[in-house]
């Protein structure tokens, strides 16, 4: 019974000591984060598994001084403290996770991704994204590891592990080889700056954003609010788009195919009063230009520029609605026929005439002596008997 109230006594006061400490720590982060901003960050982060830390070890604590160490009358004692280790250490490592977290993520509020030019934030923000996956990663298994070597048949074992790592190791690696093959295209693609949080890209002929980068997988957020999720290899292995990899800005056409008569001159004025009259423009490139002229169509081509690739989607859409309005309205005579020839049936090649058969034959009509000699009775009578 004296055991008993001991331990309540001291569960009591360990309950007393961590609700002090928690009060003690909320006013000192608060004190800080009036003057610096890390301070309410890191409070706010770390708050509940510092707490629960406390709680924990206070418990831990108050258990061993409570309890004698005498297996014989307390055998279930050791199985308590165990079970208090492995929670310390779980604990633990989620403070740990919590502050890696914290220190990884300090520096982010000064790159902004809300910004028209964002290209360094994006890279910045998307290298610190898979670098907190993999430090919070590592930390876990650190500590499952730990939890691990808590248990007494798992030293004995070890031994017996190690001398079997080798043909473990090769079918640890066959089986997770596609998985560790992504966690390595992740890692690349973090480092490498060939994609970054919020990019535009176009993959299978799909218009997007990339939404996130995994160590394993990479989502890309459709023009149609769909989700293309690609393992992280087909961005290292397979080509595509990347529209806003150096800078935002984009270059975009609109083509008509119209009649001979239309008057490009007049066109091109039209399209700087478009223009002028929006504000998706960036007034960077404003291009008219004929581009082709075969099979009865004139190929005109319009070329402007945009901010960011959704804002050059809507103004080249505004630009072909208003000069397919203006053709119409204006020059009905410019929009796009189709012509067909219409003749008289073509009269065959004339029989060829006799004086044309004539003078493509042997022997023609002025030719009768020279036609004699070979077609005429030969006269026997001017021959000489001796040659008869």
């Amino acid at each position: 019974m004296d055991i008993l109230l001991r331990l309540l006594v001291a569960i009591g006061f360990a309950l007393l000591v961590t609700a002090a400490a928690a009060l003690v720590l909320h006013l000192v982060f608060r004190a800080l984060a009036r003057r610096e901003r890390w301070a309410s960050l890191l409070s706010r982060r770390t708050k509940h598994p510092t707490r629960t830390m406390l709680l924990v070890t206070l418990l831990w604590a108050a258990f061993a001084t409570s309890i004698p160490d005498r297996p014989d009358a307390y055998p279930w004692r050791d199985e308590v403290s165990h079970t208090f280790l492995i929670a310390t250490i779980g604990v633990g490592t989620w403070l740990a996770c919590e502050i890696s977290v914290f220190l990884e993520g300090l520096g982010l509020h000064r790159y902004r991704v809300d910004v028209p030019d964002n290209r360094v934030a994006r890279r910045i923000r998307t290298q610190v994204v898979v670098l907190r996956r993999l430090t919070v990663a590592v930390l876990v298994i650190i500590g499952l590891g730990a939890i691990l070597l808590t248990f007494p048949g798992v030293e004995a074992a070890g031994a017996s592990v190690l001398a079997s790592a080798g043909l473990i190791s090769v079918i640890a690696g066959l089986a997770a080889q596609s998985t560790l093959g992504n966690v390595f295209a992740g890692m690349q693609l973090a480092f490498s700056g060939s994609i970054r949080v919020d990019d535009v890209v176009v993959v299978e002929q799909q218009w997007g954003r990339i939404e996130e980068i995994t160590l394993t997988y990479v989502v890309v957020h459709l023009w149609d609010d769909r989700r293309f999720v690609l393992p992280s290899t087909y961005f290292t292995s397979t080509p595509f788009e990347n529209w806003t990899r150096t800078n935002s800005e984009l270059l975009g056409a609109v083509e008509f195919d119209l009649d001979w008569r239309v008057r490009p001159g007049e066109m091109r004025v039209e399209l700087e009063r478009i223009l002028d009259h929006t504000d998706l423009w960036d007034r960077r490139v404003q291009v008219l230009q004929v581009t082709d002229a075969v099979q009865g169509f004139v190929h005109v081509r319009v070329l402007v520029t945009a901010h960011d690739a959704p804002s050059l989607f809507d103004l080249r859409c505004y630009v072909r609605e208003e000069l397919v309005a203006w053709i119409q309205r204006t020059h009905p005579d410019a929009q796009p026929v189709q012509r067909v020839l219409m003749v008289d049936e073509v009269a065959g090649p004339k029989r060829r005439t006799a004086s044309t058969a004539s003078s493509s034959a042997l022997f023609t009509p002025d030719q009768d002596d020279r036609a004699a000699l070979f077609t005429g009775p030969i006269q026997t009578s001017d021959i000489p008997p001796s040659e008869r």
